[in-house]
């Protein structure tokens, strides 16, 4: 395995940049899509949460490689043309959105009713009473939950594979496929995976418990 790591270093810190890339890229657009959805289905007309709902059990109810796929084949034959780096962090952004969507929505709710009624009896709209009553308790509920979809996120990134994302599951299936050392590669690869999350999941445990002491 450390053979696999000196001798093709270049390629799988290259492969683990786009992952990082790709990921972080997904993180922040899955964040936004995801809240934006989450405040639709709980929203105030009908028709808005009807279409906040519908997006979220659709997506989260297709594979995450049909929705890149889509990306990859289908918008290049009819609008315009998309590489693999593209098509997987747009798959992975909108696939990793309806998850958190549910998180922040389930999160949102759980926040007692009575704060809501209170915060419009003193003379707050619907949505400052959410931006600044409600949104706030209901993050520190939705921390660890949304922990679990981020580092979730890393490890779907490698989706990027099927699509040529360049990626560090592709440099990985390169170097395996030159070396025939698939097990040592696979080895190697999936290390540098638990390089990533490893810290992501200690840095969300201590945001948990900073925000639950806050």
């Amino acid at each position: 395995m450390f053979t696999i790591l000196f001798d093709h270093a270049s390629e799988l810190f290259s492969g683990l940049g786009y992952t990082l890339g790709a990921s972080f890229i997904a993180l922040i657009g899955s964040l936004v899509l995801g809240t934006l959805f989450a405040l639709m289905e709980i929203g105030q007309h009908k028709w808005v949460r009807v279409i906040g709902r519908a997006y979220v059990e659709v997506v989260r109810n297709i594979p995450l490689l049909v929705i890149t796929m889509g990306f990859y084949v289908i918008v290049p034959m009819f609008i315009v043309q998309v590489d693999g780096f593209t098509a997987g962090t747009i798959g992975l952004t909108i696939y990793t959105s309806a998850f958190i969507a549910e998180t922040i929505r389930s999160g949102i709710q759980s926040v007692s009713s009575g704060q809501m009624e209170g915060a419009r009896s003193v003379g707050l709209t619907y949505y400052q009473a959410m931006f600044h009553i409600i949104f706030p308790q209901a993050i520190k509920i939705v921390i660890p939950p949304l922990g679990n979809q981020f580092i979730n996120l890393v490890k779907n990134s490698s989706i990027l594979a099927f699509v040529a994302g360049f990626d560090l599951m592709y440099q990985g299936k390169i170097i395996a496929n030159s070396t025939f050392n698939t097990f040592d590669t696979y080895l190697a690869v999936g290390l540098l995976y638990l390089i990533v999350t490893m810290p992501l999941s200690y840095l969300m445990r201590f945001l948990e418990k900073k925000w639950k002491t806050a």
